[in-house]
């Protein structure tokens, strides 16, 4: 599927993977819809790269469909891309007084980290769908999701995020069996420790830290690769169903 010409909504748009995917596609040709919570970020990229902003929560069903509007407004919607994040509850499964971990809080990071994916999934699926195809091949658009490696390696502390990941490289074989007749494609990046603005002053500490455990390239990944991945997944049609590790074959210890 060639990118040109299409329109692409980037739910967590304005963060770090979100920020460089929009970028890339951009560049590729697309209309783009930034879809998040961080509106100074979001209009100054709605400035800067000629897209559209458009504040929204991604477990909220009128947001979302009201970001997809937009985005068949500019031209027929044919990729969506879900970065956002938020929040995350943790902790030890009981914790050193004895008590076990929050329910509130697990609630709260599947909602956010799971729940939400499935919602922005289906509702962007469901406008996909509603466009011609645009090959012989019946092929109509693409929905790329983030998980994570802590959906493999879940180190201590993590329970919470690392079941929500999971949940979303779970759903993704069975999302593309339901979707593809109808062409959707659906494939899931699982990015390894990735060095975003979100860290800050921070990420020296972190790149020291995580870089040398790392096999190749002995550093944290960078925003842009992953953007690159998701524009080559937007055109490698034969690319579906399909969890991709992008971690530079780093494995989580135990903690």
């Amino acid at each position: 599927m060639q990118v040109q010409g299409t329109s692409a909504l980037v739910v967590g748009g304005a963060g770090g993977l979100g920020e460089a995917t929009v970028r890339r596609l951009r560049a590729a040709g697309a209309e783009v819809v930034v879809a998040d919570l961080a509106d100074d970020k979001g209009k100054a990229l709605e400035e800067e790269l000629g897209i559209r902003y458009v504040r929204a929560d991604a477990t909220d069903e009128d947001d979302v469909r009201n970001a997809i509007d937009h985005a068949d407004s500019l031209a027929p919607l044919r990729i969506s891309v879900d970065t956002h994040g938020g929040p995350a509850s943790g902790g030890r499964l009981i914790g050193r007084d004895g008590e076990p971990l929050d329910l509130a809080g697990f609630r709260r990071t599947i909602d956010i980290y799971l729940t939400g994916v499935f919602n922005v999934l289906r509702l962007a699926a469901a406008a996909i769908a509603r466009h011609e195809p645009l090959d012989a091949d019946g092929g109509r658009g693409v929905v790329v999701n983030t998980a994570s490696i802590a959906a493999y390696e879940g180190q201590i502390g993590q329970l919470p995020y690392a079941a929500a990941k999971g949940g979303v490289a779970a759903m993704t074989l069975v999302a593309a069996r339901d979707l593809s007749p109808l062409g959707i494609r659906v494939v899931t990046i699982a990015p390894g420790t990735f060095l975003t603005p979100a860290y800050g002053k921070a990420g020296d500490q972190l790149e020291a830290y995580w870089g040398p455990q790392i096999p190749h390239p002995r550093r944290m990944g960078r925003s842009a690769e992953y953007a690159a991945l998701v524009q080559h997944v937007c055109e490698n049609d034969y690319l579906n169903g399909e969890v991709i590790r992008l971690d530079g074959a780093l494995r989580f210890p135990p903690k």
